[in-house]
């Protein structure tokens, strides 16, 4: 059964500008289902996993476009990147928007093509998996996520209330489409074989590794730093690799879309890019099965149940931005003085500062840091501390506490 994606609205407004839309994501988030969905029965479909639709791509791409002429949908389009020029070909010969939709998993020699063969002609757009917005079914817009007064009592207003017990199995459970819709799905049994699924095809296909058992060490050592500064050192020791290897990898799971690197603020740009990241797994449920938490309880429990939080609640609110289309301008930010604060969302030159608590009750000790970004010379709007409380309301000034539920 569909359920609405957010991405819905921006993806209607995309197709009306541009030829070619591209749609990339992670394995099962649900692309093909949203394309499929927004296609109807007015655009041909075919996908490149189909052997014999796979090698008359490949073989003779002109004589594929004339099987499936436009409107068409594509499907896993990085199994055949010779079509690219063909289809830049075909967008340039008609005014039309919109003829070409295609789909494709996050990989560096698909998303190198399609920059290089559609510059202009292509919008590239990411889907993550679903929100939580998309799976209570919200009826209201989930606009990007800002701390505002008006915009976290909509949120209040529009999401069922989260007791602890929802809010775990929600992040155990993660947010891959097919778990989200059927219940009775296994989670082990689904979650093995996406590992499997994920290690023979995308990984494969990226970097070819030769010992999948030490990318596997990999993978799961990954997922027991989520929520943490990334130490590149101590992520190759763990999984007994090199280095290198594991700065090469790391850039897979970035780019295969299983994890995201949230950068730290600094006021001046440049420095972003050589400071240490904070890693996070962008489906919690995946990040509980690498690391071994075999139900909710246990997870609630456990030593790592407040890194799960604030890697769900980065989670959720990266993709009220990307499913609207937006760049998330996600940050966080931490000091000589080790004053930190977990997440900063930088907006029209305004800064807005969260915490992110395992508490249903935090005090104003929770946003002691938040004074530090005075220093940094930039209006800071209104905060936040994310947390287990069930009611909106003011801690400190410009700072609220906000019921996790509105995220």
């Amino acid at each position: 059964m569909y359920q609405k994606r957010t991405l819905e609205t921006f993806f209607v407004r995309a197709s009306r500008q541009f030829p070619v839309v591209m749609v990339s994501g992670a394995r099962q988030v649900g692309k093909t289902t949203f394309l499929r969905h927004m296609a109807g029965e007015d655009r041909r479909y075919v996908t490149l996993d189909d052997p014999l639709a796979l090698q008359l791509a490949q073989n003779d791409p002109a004589l594929f476009m004339q099987r499936f002429p436009a409107p068409v949908l594509i499907d896993e389009i990085q199994y055949a990147p010779g079509l690219l020029p063909y289809i830049k070909m075909a967008a340039d010969s008609s005014s039309e928007k919109g003829r070409y939709w295609l789909t494709g998993s996050q990989q560096f020699h698909l998303m190198k093509g399609v920059s290089e063969s559609l510059a202009g002609r292509v919008a590239m757009i990411d889907l993550l998996g679903m929100s939580r917005w998309e799976i209570e079914g919200c009826p209201e817009p989930n606009l990007p996520f800002l701390p505002t007064r008006e915009e976290i009592e909509r949120r209040v207003l529009a999401m069922p209330a989260l007791e602890l017990s929802g809010l775990f199995q929600a992040i155990w459970r993660g947010c891959y489409p097919a778990l989200v819709t059927i219940p009775q799905i296994e989670w082990d049994l689904y979650y093995s074989s996406y590992v499997k699924t994920y290690l023979q095809r995308d990984v494969r296909d990226l970097a070819r590794v030769g010992d999948q058992a030490a990318f596997l060490r990999f993978l799961r050592a990954a997922a027991a730093r989520t929520g943490q500064l990334l130490n590149v050192a101590d992520l190759a020791r763990d999984a007994d690799i090199a280095p290198n290897t594991a700065k090469s990898w790391l850039s897979i799971l970035e780019t295969s879309g299983i994890v995201y690197l949230l950068p730290p603020y600094f006021a001046n740009v440049t420095k972003r890019f050589v400071k240490t990241p904070k890693l996070y797994f962008l489906d919690s449920g995946l990040c509980s099965y690498l690391t071994g938490w075999s139900s909710p309880e246990t997870l609630e429990a456990g030593a790592m149940s407040g890194a799960f939080l604030e890697t769900w609640v980065l989670s959720e609110i990266l993709k009220s931005w990307s499913h609207n289309g937006r760049r998330a301008p996600l940050y966080f930010y931490r000091d000589h003085s080790r004053r930190e604060v977990d997440l900063l969302i930088v907006q029209d030159g305004a800064l807005y500062p969260l915490e992110i608590k395992k508490s249903a009750s935090p005090g104003k000790d929770a946003v002691r840091s938040f004074a530090a970004l005075e220093a940094l010379g930039m209006p800071v709007g209104p905060g936040g501390v994310v947390c287990l409380a069930q009611t909106h309301l003011p801690l400190t000034g410009n700072v609220s506490i906000i019921p996790v539920a509105a995220i």
